[in-house]
């Protein structure tokens, strides 16, 4: 097993540039910090690459590495410079980026969030998180939605991405293709005169958007929609952050939840 002490080092300058969407695209790897996410790697049967520790990291945790990956003990500097944080759990892996294609029109059954330019990384894991927890079985991430593997995404999606699809697409294509195969597609909109999400009735098999933090969903995407949804609000705060919003939707849509 290598030991690396230095932020130098020719495999530590790699790992840091999986911060960059470059330099994902580049290696066709990403970064996973902290053992949970390492875990939930192995059992999805993530490929590989390498995997990082520190001493009391790699002690702990190597046995449960799958047999063969190159493994390499760093420091705890190394480690603060590859995550990024002062705060890194210690232990990092390097995979795969999945290599996935995928035809809506192909879809006919199943729970789908289409996020529609979501910029902040945190409210990205959080939907995708979300989805995973209200038994989803996919989210699209559209045109100005952040990268769903930058580290703060994948820090705050907490492993969901191995437990549900999740996938780049045109969200006009996702809609006409979800209504062709006869699933409803809901809106959430910061609108009075849109339908509360209490009167819609929970299901299994439709298509939910939200939309931009600050402009909310496009109004091409409004105007295809079966019915554009709002959260009355009780109290006088004038709207809800997005993520809290799509939790909400999520879990009244959702029958059995």
């Amino acid at each position: 097993m290598d030991r690396i002490l230095s932020n130098q080092n020719s495999h530590v300058k790699a790992w840091a540039k999986l911060a960059t969407k470059k330099g994902r695209q580049e290696n066709r790897t990403y970064l996973l910090d902290g053992w949970h996410l390492v875990e939930e790697a192995v059992k999805a049967g993530a490929k590989f690459h390498a995997v990082m520790a520190t001493e009391e990291q790699m002690a702990e945790h190597l046995p449960d590495v799958p047999h063969g990956v190159p493994a390499f003990e760093i420091s705890a500097e190394v480690a603060k410079h590859i995550a990024g944080t002062n705060t890194p759990q210690g232990i990092f892996a390097e995979i795969s980026l999945p290599d996935k294609t995928f035809n809506p029109s192909y879809v006919h059954d199943g729970a789908w969030l289409l996020l529609d330019n979501i910029q902040d990384p945190g409210n990205v894991g959080t939907l995708i998180r979300t989805a995973d927890a209200a038994g989803f079985k996919g989210v699209v991430l559209g045109a100005g939605t952040a990268d769903v593997f930058a580290p703060k995404v994948v820090r705050a999606m907490q492993g969901s991405q191995f437990h549900l699809e999740v996938l780049n697409g045109d969200l006009n294509e996702w809609v006409d293709a979800l209504t062709a195969n006869n699933l409803p597609v809901y809106g959430s909109q910061l609108n009075e005169s849109a339908k509360s999400y209490r009167d819609v009735e929970a299901s299994t098999q439709f298509g939910l958007i939200v939309g931009n933090e600050g402009q909310g969903m496009s109004d091409v995407l409004a105007e295809k929609t079966t019915a554009n949804l709002y959260i009355p609000l009780q109290g006088q705060a004038e709207s809800l952050n997005v993520a809290i919003a799509g939790g909400i939707l999520m879990f009244s849509l959702v029958s059995g939840n």
